[in-house]
C-alpha cells in the first residue's frame, strides 16, 4: 500500500502529472489556434528541460524543478501541514545523515551558492584530522554534530524547497550526489567502494584530497545504475551495455564523466570530474608558498621566451590548473592550437579574444590524424592537455622541432629522467628511429623545461621544482639542471639558466625584457 507521504509515491504521482502533460491531445481541449501553440511550445520547453536537466544544464534542471513544485503544491495538492509528514523536520531524532545534509547543504547554499559543499566540509573538521594514518572519511557523527552545531530552525518556504530537490533528484537528477555535483569541487564518483554492488559508495574530489562521504547511499543497486544510465547522456556518445562496458564523455557544463559496467568492471560506477574550479587563475593564486615570486617570474621567462616546457605530475597534483595560467604570457601576437583526448582546458572560454581553436579525438579520428590537421591551421603554438600515448608523444617531438614556435604540453612523468626516456621509447615505438642515442638526442634538442608538480598528504599542491634539460658529454648525454626547487615550504634559487637556453629565450624578447632577464638568470 502506497503512502502519500513516501517520497517514492510522490515522484510516481509527479510522474504521471508531467507524463498527461506531454501526452494531452491539445486539440481536444477546444482550444484556439493562439493558445495551442503557446501550450505546444511550453511542452516542448519541457521536453527539453527533461532531456538536459541530469546532465550538467543548471536552467534545465530549475526549471523542471519549478514544474514539480506547481505539480506538488496545486495539482496534488500537498500544503504546509504535509511537510513534516514527507520529512520530519520537525524532529532532529527522527531525521537520517542524508536528510540533515540535505538541509545543511540548502542552507549553506544560500550563504556560499556553489561553494556551499566546501563550507560544509571545512565546518566538519575532517580536513584537520590526521588523513595520511585515518583517511577522508565524513561520517554520520560529524554530520549529526554539525547539524546540532547549527541549530537548525525552517521555514515553510524552505522546507518545500528541499522537499522539491528530493522529488527531483529521485525523478530526474542524480540521486543522492545530484546537488554536489553542481558544487564547486573537483569531482564525485560512486560505486567504487563497499560491498559487491557498490551503491553504498560517494566519494568527492576536493582540493586534491578523496573524502568519502561514508553516511550517503544510492540506497539499492538499481539506484546507482540509474544514476549511471542517465549521467552520460549529453551529446549522445552512444549506450552503454554489456558490450560496450564504459562511456567518457562530458556533460553540458563541459564536466568530464566516465561510467563503466559489469562485466567490464565488478559494479555499475561514476567518475565526474569538474572543470568549474579551474578558471582564469593568475599565477599569484594558484602558488602560495614563501618565495612564490621566484617560480612564477621563472616561468614567465619560460613561456614569453617560446620554450618547450612539460607540466609533470601525478593525477590531481595541478598540472592542468597551471597550465591554464601559464597560457596568459604567451604573446598575443601567436595562434593557439590544442589537442585533448576530450574538451577540458576550454581556453576560448578564459581567454576569448584570443585565435584558439581546440581539437579532440572522436570515435573516428585519432590523436595522430587530429595532430596532422591541427598542424595546417596556422598555429603558431601547440598546447597538448596530455600526452598519453606513445603516438602523441612522437608526433610531440616531431611538432616542437619543425611545426610550430614553441609547444606546452602535460604527462604523468614522477622525474624527469622518466619524462625523457618515455618520450625516447615512444620514438622508438613509433619505428620512427631504430638507434637508441639518435632518439634519446631528438628528445633531449626537443624538450627545454620541465616543470614538476606535487601534492602532498593534505592536498597541498606545489611546484616541486623547475629544471632545464640540455645535451653534454656525459655517459647519458644530457644535463638535468634544477633552477627553482621547493624546500623546507619555501621556493629557493638553485641555478642559472645555461648559456644556450639564455641565448633562445633572448631572441624572443624586446630590449628592456632582454636586459631585465639576463640579469637576473643567465650568468
Amino acid at each position: 500500500m502506497n503512502n502519500e507521504y513516501d517520497i517514492s509515491s510522490i515522484v510516481t504521482a509527479v510522474e504521471k502529472k508531467i507524463n498527461e502533460t506531454l501526452r494531452a491531445n491539445l486539440y481536444e481541449a477546444g482550444l484556439g489556434e493562439e493558445d495551442i501553440r503557446r501550450l505546444r511550445n511550453k511542452r516542448n520547453e519541457l521536453k527539453n528541460a527533461l532531456a538536459n536537466c541530469g546532465v550538467g544544464d543548471v536552467n534545465a534542471k530549475a526549471y523542471v524543478k519549478d514544474i514539480i513544485r506547481d505539480i506538488f503544491v496545486n495539482r496534488l495538492k500537498y500544503d504546509t501541514g504535509s511537510y513534516n509528514r514527507i520529512m520530519p523536520f520537525d524532529s532532529s531524532i527522527r531525521l537520517s545523515p542524508e536528510e540533515k545534509f540535505d538541509i545543511l547543504l540548502y542552507l549553506y547554499k544560500g550563504e556560499y551558492e556553489s561553494g556551499a559543499l566546501e563550507e560544509l566540509v571545512k565546518k566538519s573538521g575532517v580536513l584537520e584530522e590526521n588523513i595520511y594514518e585515518t583517511g577522508c572519511d565524513i561520517d554520520k557523527n560529524d554530520i549529526e554534530a554539525l547539524y546540532e552545531k547549527e541549530g537548525v530552525h525552517l521555514k515553510d518556504n524552505e522546507k518545500l524547497d528541499i522537499i522539491v530537490q528530493k522529488i527531483y533528484s529521485a525523478y530526474r537528477g542524480l540521486g543522492v550526489v545530484d546537488e554536489i555535483r553542481d558544487m564547486k569541487i573537483d569531482g564525485v564518483s560512486g560505486g567504487v567502494s563497499g560491498q559487491k554492488d557498490g551503491y553504498d559508495s560517494v566519494w568527492i574530489f576536493y582540493r586534491g584530497i578523496n573524502i568519502h562521504l561514508s553516511f550517503l547511499s544510492f540506497g539499492t543497486m538499481e539506484e546507482l545504475e540509474r544514476v549511471c544510465m542517465n549521467i552520460y547522456r549529453y551529446g549522445n556518445p552512444g549506450q552503454l551495455s554489456k558490450a560496450k562496458g564504459y562511456i567518457i564523455g562530458e556533460m553540458k557544463d563541459h564536466s568530464r564523466v566516465v561510467v563503466v559496467r559489469p562485466p567490464f568492471s565488478e559494479s555499475f560506477a561514476f567518475f565526474v570530474r569538474k572543470f568549474d574550479t579551474i578558471d582564469n587563475k593568475e599565477m599569484e593564486e594558484l602558488i602560495t608558498d614563501r618565495g612564490k615570486e621566484l617560480p612564477i617570474d621563472v616561468i614567465r621567462w619560460i613561456v614569453k621566451g617560446c620554450q618547450v616546457a612539460a607540466v609533470t605530475g601525478a593525477q590531481g597534483s595541478g598540472k592542468t590548473t597551471l597550465l591554464m595560467s601559464m597560457i596568459r604570457y604567451i604573446s598575443p601576437m601567436y595562434t593557439l592550437r590544442i589537442q585533448e583526448s576530450a574538451f577540458e582546458l576550454h581556453l576560448r572560454d578564459i581567454y576569448k579574444d584570443r585565435n584558439i581553436l581546440t581539437f579532440r579525438e572522436t570515435e573516428y579520428i585519432d590523436g595522430q590524424t587530429g595532430l596532422d590537421v591541427q598542424k595546417k591551421t596556422d598555429g603558431a603554438v601547440n598546447i597538448l592537455g596530455e600526452v598519453a600515448t606513445i603516438e602523441v608523444a612522437a608526433y610531440l617531438i616531431q611538432m616542437s622541432q619543425v611545426g610550430s614556435i614553441f609547444t606546452l604540453f602535460t604527462h604523468h612523468a614522477k622525474t624527469t629522467d622518466s619524462l625523457i626516456k618515455y618520450m625516447r621509447n615512444s620514438l622508438l615505438s613509433c619505428g620512427l628511429f631504430r638507434d637508441e642515442k639518435i632518439a634519446k638526442e631528438q628528445v633531449i634538442e626537443a624538450i627545454r623545461f620541465d616543470i614538476h608538480m606535487e601534492k602532498d598528504i593534505n592536498g597541498h599542491r606545489y611546484i616541486e621544482r623547475i629544471s632545464e634539460i640540455g645535451a653534454d658529454d656525459s655517459a647519458d648525454g644530457y644535463y638535468i639542471s634544477d633552477i627553482v626547487v621547493y624546500e623546507n615550504n619555501r621556493y629557493i634559487r638553485k641555478g642559472s639558466f645555461s648559456r644556450k637556453v639564455c641565448e633562445m629565450i633572448s631572441k624572443h624578447l624586446d630590449s628592456n625584457e632582454r636586459e631585465q632577464f639576463n640579469e637576473k638568470y643567465c650568468v
